[in-house]
């Protein structure tokens, strides 16, 4: 009697992980669950670019740089977002990066907002790579200091670009280590992961300087994975807000100051 049990309860779980396998994108990639907001036309110097990728076109901004520096070619920023998010709702909070005289690129997900394709790592890689070609192939941009800037799953985005293509420096905020260790969340082998976002790989090859930002109390990304980042990385510093995942930062102004100090140090900007 107890081996049926045994084998019903690994028949059940063989299933359960048959449907994990089958929705892990969905819920990775919760894309149908954003509503798009109606304007996106209406943004004060902002540049329209349709990434061409295998897959259809995918969708990206960019805001040139302020005036503040007057250097042409100026730095460029590209920025991924969370998850949970779309380019539509960043501007705002990122044309800091403009007044410090620093372009401003944000690159959709596949099959995010108005943009062609399937998201998942493999999209995501090619998207990113192609929307680098694009930045810095633009005469307006240092192609020599670009900055990757991403936040939670757009920490793994920006991750797979920094391996593929040289850039000046990397900030990772409420980022994780990799997708694998989130499966025990679910019961399920690390094994079963199509997307493992190995962030904490490319972090250990990577040789410019990293700023990792974490929220100590963190309860999506767990502290103990930003805290994994910056001991792996080679040349980083590590910033602890007092905050958890969706409101890091919890004060904006404190953030600016901590990445203009970073891109300074690092000599991305001029002191």
């Amino acid at each position: 009697m107890s081996i049926k049990i045994f084998l019903w309860m690994l028949f059940f779980y063989m299933v359960y992980c048959g449907v994990i396998f089958l929705m892990q994108r969905q819920i990775m990639f919760p894309r149908h669950l954003i509503g798009i907001p109606p304007r996106c036309e209406d943004l004060p110097f902002m540049e329209k670019i349709w990434i061409k990728t295998t897959f259809g076109k995918t969708e990206a901004w960019f805001f040139p740089p302020g005036t503040k520096n007057n250097q042409i070619p100026a730095p460029a920023v590209i920025f991924a977002h969370g998850n949970g998010e779309l380019i539509d709702f960043w501007p705002n909070e990122l044309k800091r990066f403009n007044r410090l005289g620093i372009g401003v690129f944000l690159v959709e997900y596949p099959g995010y907002g108005r943009s062609e394709g399937t998201p998942s790592e493999k999209t995501i890689r090619e998207t990113f790579i192609n929307a680098y070609k694009v930045l810095t192939e633009r005469k307006d941009v240092d192609s020599a200091k670009i900055i990757l800037f991403g936040r939670s799953l757009g920490g793994g985005a920006v991750c797979l670009l920094a391996a593929e293509r040289p850039t000046a420096g990397l900030v990772l905020m409420s980022t994780f280590t990799d997708t694998r260790s989130f499966a025990k969340r679910y019961f399920a082998p690390g094994f079963l992961v199509r997307d493992p976002f190995d962030n904490l790989a490319v972090i250990r090859r990577y040789s410019k300087p990293v700023l990792v930002i974490h929220g100590k109390f963190d309860g999506v990304v767990p502290y103990s994975h930003g805290a994994a980042l910056h001991k792996s990385a080679r040349h980083a510093e590590l910033i602890t807000y007092a905050c958890g995942h969706v409101d890091c930062p919890p004060d904006w102004e404190v953030f600016w100051r901590d990445i203009a100090s970073f891109l300074k140090v690092s000599g991305i900007l001029e002191s």
